[in-house]
């Protein structure tokens, strides 16, 4: 194949969903999993390779050994195992140490180039799914409330001035005031959190507006509304055009049976 992809897969829908587009236009992807199963991911791989542990040294010989080209990375990797240096090979506590920041945004980029420096072409999975993307306006559920959509509004521009730093690309906000931020916990702790501390509120999630889309693309799917109505939030204001839904028809009717209002802002790139 000209053009063999690999696919560094971790958790969650999105890794299957990439893996089943690419193998119905004939290009279906060696896959280098890091997630706990497999699951369906196989039917759609050239190849399975499970890895433990982050290894880039043995990762990158054996993309060279069977002819990859192209890479697309995608799915959720625990922001912890930078605590756990033990579990990285040579190569990859070495790229690590030589890091001078190691936050989401810089330890993805400084992936990135490296794939690149090593031969590679990164991809973005954004055009292979683009009837996944969040649309414009009303998207789920009821219709917001005028005070969410104040409130949505409002938590975009908190979005706005904290996601150059590298976190709070999910906030809740709740009569105008903050009530959580997502850091490293990732976005379902964040909404049990916001839940725990008052009822009813509106989520903001926004992509970086700087963000190379060839990664961490701001995901949401029918979970994301399970815990919503676990945590008591009644809203979902998504990023249009820069946040991808997953599993739309499932999301849908999630949405109509917990009475969640799901929306689309746009949201200028430019800087």
């Amino acid at each position: 194949m000209d053009n063999q992809i690999a696919l560094i897969a971790g958790e969650g829908s999105l890794p299957v969903v990439i893996a089943s587009r690419l193998t119905d236009n004939c290009n279906p992807p060696v896959v280098y999993s890091i997630r706990e199963s497999i699951g369906e991911l196989s039917k759609y791989a050239l190849d399975v390779i499970n890895i433990t542990k982050p290894d880039f040294g043995f990762t990158i010989k054996d993309m060279k050994k069977r002819g990859v080209k192209s890479i697309i990375m995608a799915g959720t990797v625990s922001k912890t195992l930078v605590f756990k240096p033990s579990l990285f090979d040579l190569t990859t506590q070495r790229f690590l140490a030589g890091l001078l920041f190691r936050d989401d945004h810089s330890i993805l980029g400084a992936i990135v180039d490296f794939l690149e420096k090593e031969g590679f072409s990164v991809l973005s999975y954004r055009d292979i799914v683009p009837d996944l993307l969040a649309k414009s306006g009303h998207i789920a559920g009821r219709t917001p409330t005028k005070e969410e959509l104040d409130d949505a509004d409002y938590g975009f521009s908190i979005c706005k001035a904290v996601v150059p730093l590298s976190f709070g690309q999910t906030v809740i906000v709740n009569k105008r005031s903050v009530v959580a931020v997502e850091a490293m916990e990732g976005t379902d702790a964040t909404l049990l959190r916001a839940g725990s501390l008052c009822k009813g509120g509106t989520v903001a999630k926004m992509m970086r507006l700087d963000q190379d889309e060839r990664y961490d693309i701001p995901t949401v799917g029918p979970d994301t509304l399970r815990h919503m109505a676990q945590a008591k939030l009644n809203c979902l204001a998504l990023h249009a055009g820069w946040t991808l839904i997953l599993e739309p028809e499932e999301f849908q009717a999630v949405a109509k049976k917990e009475n969640i209002s799901v929306i689309g802002v746009e949201v200028c790139r430019s800087l």
